[in-house]
Parts: C-alpha cells; sequence; structure tokens
C-alpha cells in the first residue's frame, strides 16, 4: 500500500516505510526496506519537494523480485499521485489546505 499526502510546495518530500512482522522474519523484513528505500530515492528525483509518501509493504513484498517491487512502487506512486493532483486541482477553488490522503493496495 502507498498513501501520498501533499505538504508545502518549498518542503522537501519525505518518505515513510512500514514493514511489519507479518512480512517475515528480519533478514526478510530488512531486504524489503533495503528495496524499498532504493525504489524511493529514485522516485525522490522526480518528486523532490511538496510531498509525503508512506509505504506499508504488504506480506507478498518478502517474495516478490526487486523488479516486481519496483514496478508495483512505481505503478502505485503514479496512480496515487495522479489521484492527488486531480483532487488537489478540484480543492484549491473551495479554500482547502490542499492536503488529501490516497492509497492503492500493492504487493
Amino acid at each position: 500500500m502507498l498513501y501520498t499526502a501533499t505538504i508545502g510546495a518549498d518542503e522537501p518530500s519525505r518518505i515513510g516505510f512500514i514493514v511489519s512482522k507479518g512480512v517475515g522474519n528480519a533478514v526478510a523484513r530488512n531486504l524489503v526496506k533495503r528495496r524499498l528505500r532504493e525504489a524511493g530515492a529514485a522516485s525522490l528525483r522526480e518528486y523532490g519537494t511538496g510531498f509525503a509518501i508512506v509505504v506499508r509493504a504488504l506480506p507478498a513484498s518478502a517474495t516478490a523480485s526487486w523488479q516486481e517491487l519496483l514496478t508495483d512502487y512505481n505503478a502505485a506512486l503514479e496512480t496515487t499521485m495522479k489521484r492527488l493532483k486531480g483532487r488537489h486541482e478540484r480543492s484549491t477553488g473551495t479554500g482547502s489546505n490542499g492536503t488529501t490522503r490516497e492509497g492503492t493496495q500493492r504487493a
């Protein structure tokens, strides 16, 4: 699962990871975290400011290959960014602060 929210446009983007014991033992969890950190670092090049991203690893991520995990991460990020952009554009006329949250389930 991946959640995104807007923060101040001039603030650096930040990424957080949630990898519970349900994913596997410590070795499996650390492998998933390392892979997700690498995927997150690549996404910060494109979304360097203005976003908070939270990734919750599901148990299937422990058995996914690096390419599968990267593909799922990128697909979830693009989906949430499109939804976030659409909501942000609609909400700017209503006086909202532009903060919203979207989630998409991925491995």
